[in-house]
């Protein structure tokens, strides 16, 4: 299992552009996430995932990709979907909510369209 040391999860997370991080930010970060470490300590991917969770706006990484020896992540030729979120799974309005089409004041429509093959008879 990889493992970093806290000031080099610091380093990485600030190499992401979402924030200049400190080591203390990350054992801030830790406490709030009510897990106990110190500089010195090291991150597993577990802890690293733990704390990306709690980080805001989301960050395009994985616990296991910031722990991996192997940085920054290899980049996939696959796009990445942007996270969802859902702020009120409350009900979506009707069509009676919605605006109608004008109608017409024309003549009233029979149900059949005039034929020019008929008209001569």
């Amino acid at each position: 299992m990889q493992m970093i040391n806290v000031h080099e999860f610091a380093r990485r997370l600030s190499t992401l552009g979402a924030a200049v991080f400190t080591s203390d930010d990350i054992v801030d970060l830790a406490t709030a996430v009510d897990v106990r470490i110190s500089p010195d300590l090291a991150i597993d991917a577990n802890l690293a995932q733990r704390l990306l969770d709690h980080i805001s706006p989301a960050l395009p990484v994985t616990g296991a990709q910031i722990a991996a020896s192997e940085w920054p992540p290899p980049i996939s030729t696959r796009p990445v979907a942007p996270p969802m979120l859902f702020s009120n799974p409350g009900a979506v309005d009707g069509p009676a909510a919605q605006p109608g089409r004008p109608r017409g004041s024309g003549p009233a429509r029979t149900g059949r369209r005039p034929d020019s093959r008929r008209t001569g008879r």
